[in-house]
């Protein structure tokens, strides 16, 4: 055993237990607790659902009760929640999701906008114009907003595309 091992273990307090894996957990509950607030307006809030997918930075993810205890970072991209009958889509363009041990699930993002709201036409001429500055003799500043641009439009217009 080496040094360092030895010592944590010599400092350790002893009313911390080591923690085990996710499948050690009690069950909590077999319904998915949803809150999911903007900065400026809260949408679901202890709401239960059957299930949310969204898209993270690690990949997309259905997310259903009693799934792993993670944080996400969500990246530009749908954000879909299915309750009883109805399922409603928002494009969510940035934030945090924390799925907790109890079955809750808690999205913070930065915008979010329902999906029907986006029209293919003005989502493409956004794309073309963010593409027109990137492509033009515009300042460095213009340019990286030009891009963060880009980057939403490609993924608005993707979403537009799959949840025709």
């Amino acid at each position: 055993m080496n040094f360092l091992a030895r010592t944590a273990r010599a400092v350790r307090p002893a009313r911390f237990a080591i923690r085990g894996y996710a499948t050690d957990a009690p069950v909590a509950s077999d319904k998915l607790v949803l809150n999911f607030v903007l900065p400026h307006q809260v949408i679901f809030k202890k709401t239960v659902v059957q299930q949310v997918n969204l898209a993270s930075t690690s990949g997309d993810m259905g997310i259903l009760a009693n799934h792993v205890p993670s944080i996400e970072q969500l990246r530009p991209g749908i954000l879909e929640v299915v309750a009883d009958q109805e399922t409603k889509k928002w494009f969510v363009s940035g934030g945090f999701a924390i799925v907790n041990p109890d079955s809750t699930l808690n999205i913070n993002a930065v915008e979010a906008f329902p999906l029907e709201d986006f029209s293919p036409e003005a989502v493409k001429e956004g794309l073309d114009k963010a593409n027109q500055i990137l492509g033009s003799n515009a300042s460095e500043q213009d340019k990286v907003i030009a891009k963060i641009e880009q980057e939403v439009f490609e993924a608005l217009q993707s979403s537009i595309g799959k949840s025709a």
